[in-house]
């Protein structure tokens, strides 16, 4: 009886672990790496229109 419990202890305990750490992956590829994405959009933009900037009032 005791064998049992253990091993149906460790198992469900490695699926909730295997559970957690999915939700942690799944949450940061649909939700943090988007957010990324466009800042760095925005700052690629801010750059690019610096530069125009500096190069229109250059002559």
């Amino acid at each position: 009886m005791t064998k049992h419990f253990v091993k149906g202890f460790l198992l469900g305990s490695l699926t909730t672990l295997g559970a957690v750490a999915g939700s942690i992956f799944a949450f940061k590829k649909t939700v943090i790496e988007p957010q990324e994405a466009y800042e760095d959009k925005i700052e690629e933009n801010r750059r690019r229109a610096n530069r125009k900037s500096h190069a229109a009032h250059q002559g």
